[in-house]
């Protein structure tokens, strides 16, 4: 698809590299030497998003001391990466088809028109069919991002994959630590490539970094690597820790496991980890309240519960 001009629309789970997609769409083209930049739908509030994309004029709204160049005019000979573009709030959607359909738009607050001329490429993780029911995505505008779909396999179901990954990411790391690129353990190679990796590429990469860290110069054997899904299987004390708790005591411990799992997976990215747990965004914004929970916060692990199963 890169020798066309052609809208892609990539699919994929977060973590398998659909960005990574994106630019090598990019890099192949004719638009190689023009810029590629990248929104993240979910990433930006409601009310900032418009301005981010389409810049706005000074004095637009309070808080406007100066123009902005939105993301689409500086994609201009260039592609825009549309990221998450299942965030994008249904109020910006007509204007988003609009825009791609006529490459020309105003900025906030302003009168002039401004042509742009990019190639759009989208993702998404989760299900714009779902959401088109649930009357939060047009369907018109997913037809104009659908020209040309492109649809990632997790890492699960490419596993001859995990070994080359694994080694590449091993001599990126060591190189940026500056600690030797020690290879891995016969034991280590196998544990890599029968862990499920719920968070695809991008957890290889973290769980390899960790080990090497840990390794510390020397070959990486299995117990370096650390995996998060696991630790719910096999750690059995906690579990019946947990278990003694009164029920309402339990249940919030679980859900901060779970929350702070989903978290550190999506490396932060709340809406994302909504997605993770199949609920929506503003309920988890308000289970992260009431539990006391951030982004950074590790998984609850054995000893957030003492030995007599106190939280």
């Amino acid at each position: 698809m890169a020798a066309s001009d052609t809208t892609v629309l990539i699919r994929g789970e977060s973590g398998t590299g659909k960005e990574l997609v994106a630019r090598a769409i990019h890099q192949n083209s004719s638009r190689a030497n023009g810029p590629i930049v990248t929104v993240n739908c979910a990433a930006l509030p409601d009310e900032l998003l418009e301005s981010e994309l389409f810049g706005h004029e000074r004095g637009a709204f309070t808080g406007a001391i100066a123009r902005k160049v939105g993301k689409f005019e500086v994609a201009d000979k260039g592609t825009i990466f549309l990221d998450e573009i299942g965030e994008l709030p249904v109020s910006l959607q007509p204007k988003l088809l609009r825009v791609l359909q006529e490459q020309t738009f105003a900025r906030v607050g302003g009168n002039d028109t401004i042509h742009s001329d990019f190639r759009a490429i989208a993702a998404t993780n989760g299900d714009l069919g779902e959401l088109i029911k649930a009357g939060e995505f047009r369907k018109d505008l997913y037809y104009r991002l659908n020209a040309f779909t492109i649809s990632l396999p997790p890492l699960r179901e490419r596993r001859s994959d995990v070994v080359p990954l694994a080694e590449h990411f091993r001599e990126v790391y060591a190189d940026k630590n500056r600690v030797p690129a020690a290879g891995f353990s016969e034991e280590a190679l196998i544990a890599l490539q029968q862990y499920s990796y719920p968070g695809n590429v991008r957890e290889l990469e973290h769980i390899v970094e960790r080990a090497l860290l840990q390794a510390n110069g020397r070959v990486i054997l299995a117990e370096h690597l650390q995996f998060e899904q696991q630790s719910i299987q096999t750690n059995g004390q906690w579990m019946e820790a947990l278990a003694k708790l009164p029920l309402h005591d339990s249940v919030a411990e679980w859900e901060k496991f779970r929350i702070s799992q989903a978290l550190k997976q999506s490396d932060g990215n709340k809406a994302e980890a909504a997605r993770r747990l199949g609920v929506h965004r503003r309920l988890l914004y308000e289970k992260i309240r009431k539990l006391g929970l951030e982004p950074a916060d590790q998984p609850l692990e054995d000893e957030n519960l003492n030995s007599t199963g106190e939280a």
